[in-house]
């Protein structure tokens, strides 16, 4: 977890980790110079991460023209930004650094715009709303005092929750579990995993008391399994069950016929906006793909498609939440989490 912004964390190894995040909204914010292959970038772009030492920070692109750099062919630093799109950033690290939430009405202000209309732009951008962003900040603050130690009490309080109430109001859907147990690193917690074989290789089906928490693919089955359990270190790992074998059988046929009908319960864990985009993959048809700014439009989101995209990529639960039916926007498939081949496979058996 990233800590807040302020004007004196934000140092080039703070800006090596916000560009490992992929997160678009700091498209604005800086832009890299790669070393070894003379390019520079801006944060978000779907290329690979270089390593340190490699990168270079500028705060424009004239600098790193200057220095000899030249402009990435994939994220294309040079395009001009929406109108909007610095007002937004600037409003995301205002609210990353503030103690307490900014007022919709002060946020409208700094960027000269009336209240409603930057609540669309918003919006529109990122995909939540800024009451919502704030929200997932102090969420992510809380998370981290929690692992750190810190109790219940001045977790929720440091993240700045004015009241336990509005800490506790669904913070089991937010952690996933309730505080406490999150504050143990998730001790107490039962995760069933079953492996088998499939048609991809092998699948792996981890699942709580409330339904699936991942189903993954690969091709080594003690490698998935040590694999998952270093991710989940502190949970109760059971190998067999009854009822997680149902579910991993049901799985295996999903993966044989992913077209077929599927109604498995799901323990998915994410924010409000990944949650939507979860939802909605859900509702693309067997056999067709969508692109990510087909995705964003669904989900209420036309501009935030890196958003999209990085809901994609968070999602655990391969087959079951199709995000194999999202393609790039020349219908060329693009990475996935589990294995291009493995896109490719789902959606030609789809196909039929």
């Amino acid at each position: 977890m990233l800590a807040p912004v302020t004007a004196d964390t934000l140092t080039d190894d703070y800006r090596y980790a916000l560009a490992a995040t992929r997160d678009g909204r700091w498209r604005e914010a800086f832009v890299l110079g790669v070393e070894t292959t003379g390019i520079y970038c801006r944060p978000g772009c779907p290329a690979r991460l270089p390593l340190r030492r490699n990168v270079r920070f500028f705060d424009t692109v004239d600098q790193a023209r200057a220095a000899g750099f030249r402009a990435c062919k994939r994220c294309r630093p040079d395009e001009t930004a929406s109108p909007h799109s610095d007002a937004v950033a600037r409003a995301c690290r205002a609210i990353e650094a503030a103690e307490t939430d900014p007022t919709l009405e002060a946020l409208a202000a700094e960027a000269g715009l009336s209240s409603f209309h930057f609540h669309r732009v918003f919006k529109a951008r990122t995909g939540v709303t800024p009451a919502q962003y704030a929200a997932a900040v102090k969420d992510r603050r809380a998370k981290a005092a929690l692992a750190e130690g810190a109790s219940v009490t001045e977790a929720l309080f440091d993240a700045g929750y004015g009241s336990s109430s509005r800490f506790y109001d669904k913070a089991d859907t937010r952690f996933g579990m309730a505080p406490a147990r999150w504050r143990k690193g998730g001790a107490d917690e039962r995760i069933l995993i079953a492996t088998a074989p499939c048609a991809l290789g092998w699948a792996l089906v981890g699942a709580t008391e409330r339904g699936l928490c991942a189903v993954e693919l690969g091709d080594d089955p003690d490698a998935m399994r040590a694999d998952f359990q270093r991710r989940f270190a502190a949970a109760q790992a059971v190998e067999r069950d009854a009822g997680l074998e149902r579910l991993l059988a049901e799985v295996v046929k999903l993966i044989e016929q992913p077209g077929r009908a599927c109604d498995l319960p799901l323990d998915v864990r994410g924010t409000a906006f990944q949650q939507r985009v979860w939802d909605a993959l859900r509702r693309i048809p067997a056999g067709e793909t969508w692109t990510y700014a087909r995705l964003a439009e669904a989900v209420g989101a036309p501009r935030a498609v890196r958003a999209v995209g990085a809901a994609c990529g968070a999602n655990r639960i391969a087959v079951v939440i199709p995000c194999h039916r999202v393609v790039g926007s020349d219908g060329k498939l693009t990475g996935y989490r589990w294995g291009v081949d493995a896109k490719r496979a789902l959606i030609e058996r789809e196909r039929g």
